[in-house]
């Protein structure tokens, strides 16, 4: 039976209440486990716990909350079809899949976030439930409904219509992601058309045995060739490169053409891989034909490689906050006040496709 509370007509800003959880689990030990781990410390609210995607569907309907627990593997309605009707049910609340199927490298991880999961959490057996794993689910949950306040959010400022300037404007695409940015990236990638053969280059942060599944995902959003870098990768026309887990990306001209030189140094980010060596080896080989996206996630990483494609002649196009999981990434290139435009992904995927650069 799910924990009855009293329904919330609107969501509460954080700083005003805890947020609220909603548990979907149809184990009864997972259920009372994360729960307790949810609720210590008082950070958090468990509003319901529900041991099916149905029972989910009947408490949203009553009740809104802030953030979604959600197990893959359920009988009846699983989690990973249940996922999109659940992300529009819970209107605005991030969802964590905590299953054993969100093991590192598990195809199933990608399709939860490309479906629109905001972060994915190995749930273990019920014996070792306690301990670490009751620290990273907090940990998981702090940081996607707690992490950023609207006091710690620069002001979004409207980007310029996405169709304005001219065509052929950019010879090369480099995008930037991380938490929340599988989902805004199939979306983006959905609005490119077959015909479109201008190269594009992804940097997720991700696990390195994540990768072969990512590049496969990614392969049947864009609906091209997608292949995790090697060093010394030639760039080619219509063809996708994303950066392996344990290496930046870096672009380099061959004479009569370009390629892709991994590296592992550390970056001031502190993210591995980083998009800001991209972003700056793009801004010595391609100048102002370049195309530099930055989608949902945490921290600061692209801002100083945007900083450099700005200062080429650039442009430089990043999310927006309210289809954000996370606004750090794009917001701190608002911030800094470089962003050439602030879209929603299907708009930045229709800019893309047209070829044409912010006004």
């Amino acid at each position: 039976m799910p924990i009855q509370t009293a329904p919330r007509p609107d969501p509460l800003p954080f700083g005003n209440a805890p947020p609220h959880v909603l548990i979907v689990d149809d184990s009864v030990v997972a259920r009372a486990v994360i729960a307790r781990a949810v609720e210590h410390g008082g950070r958090f609210v468990v509003a319901g716990a529900v041991s099916s995607a149905a029972a989910a569907f009947d408490f949203l309907r009553q009740n809104r909350v802030d953030g979604i627990v959600l197990d893959i593997q359920m009988p009846g309605i699983s989690g990973l079809v249940a996922l999109p009707d659940l992300i529009a049910a819970g209107r605005g609340a991030k969802v964590l899949i905590v299953s054993s199927s969100a093991s590192d490298g598990a195809a199933a991880t990608i399709e939860a976030l490309a479906l629109g999961a905001a972060d994915t959490l190995v749930k273990p057996d019920v014996g070792d439930f306690a301990g670490r794993f009751s620290v990273s689910l907090v940990e998981k949950l702090t940081r996607l409904l707690t992490s950023e306040t609207a006091a710690d959010l620069p002001v979004q400022r409207p980007g310029p219509a996405p169709l304005t300037g001219v065509g052929n404007g950019f010879d090369i695409v480099a995008i930037g992601a991380s938490t929340g940015g599988i989902h805004a990236l199939s979306v983006l990638l959905r609005e490119l058309p077959t015909a479109f053969s201008v190269p594009i280059l992804i940097t997720q942060h991700l696990p390195e045995s994540f990768m072969p599944y990512f590049a496969a995902q990614v392969a049947v959003l864009a609906n091209r060739p997608c292949d995790v870098a090697t060093d010394c990768m030639r760039i080619r026309p219509g063809r996708v490169i994303i950066a392996p887990g344990n290496a930046h990306m870096r672009i380099v001209s061959t004479g009569d053409a370009t390629a892709v030189r991994l590296s592992s140094e550390p970056s001031r980010s502190g993210c591995m891989p980083s998009v800001d060596p991209t972003f700056e080896s793009l801004a010595d080989v391609y100048g102002s034909r370049a195309l530099g996206i930055v989608l949902s996630g945490m921290g600061r990483d692209g801002c100083e490689g945007a900083q450099r494609l700005i200062n080429c002649g650039a442009a430089v196009v990043v999310q927006d906050q309210a289809s954000s999981v996370v606004w750090g990434m794009p917001g701190a290139i608002v911030g800094a006040g470089i962003a050439s435009a602030v879209l929603t992904p299907v708009e930045i995927g229709r800019l893309a496709a047209a070829r044409r650069r912010p006004a």
